[in-house]
């Protein structure tokens, strides 16, 4: 089953089409996101070779794989530490939401790392005016003190 996926995840990225939009490459103030062309005589609309594909069936993911993240996991999302509970780690990889704090963040990429939970977007959330002062810095500003003497 693991073959299969990988496989499909690749056929997957081998559709990826890019489709551009009419006219974006002529003025500024189209954006980027497809729209369906509708002039007259647009040659877009005609479907000619030189303009560009139109997104149709054909470019979907196969849905073994629609939604899966491309490590081959399905993604969860995840607000407090309850929702770890139902999360297997063979299958699944989590992400933390945006509106989770610094520290209830740090609470669950901890009880994640004790499961073996894979963290999409892990961030460092130790606090950041803490500094850990360790004894072998200390030790030289101690010894330049005594020289100045």
């Amino acid at each position: 089953m693991a073959d299969e996926i990988r496989r499909l995840l690749k056929v997957r990225k081998s559709k990826d089409a890019r489709f551009k939009r009419e006219g974006v490459d002529k003025k500024k103030t189209i954006s980027d996101s497809w729209r369906r062309p509708r002039g007259l005589h647009s040659k877009q609309r005609k479907q000619r070779k030189a303009k560009g594909p139109h997104p149709t069936p054909g470019y979907g993911s196969p849905l073994a794989v629609r939604g899966m993240h491309p490590c081959g996991l399905k993604e969860v999302r995840v607000f407090n530490l309850n929702d770890l509970e139902g999360v297997d780690p063979t299958t699944h990889a989590i992400r933390i939401a945006a509106t989770v704090g610094r520290k209830k963040r740090e609470v669950v990429q901890n009880k994640a790392a004790e499961l073996n939970i894979r963290i999409l977007n892990w961030k460092d959330a130790s606090h950041p005016g803490h500094k850990n002062a360790s004894p072998e810095k200390a030790a030289p500003e101690e010894e330049r003190n005594e020289e100045e003497e």
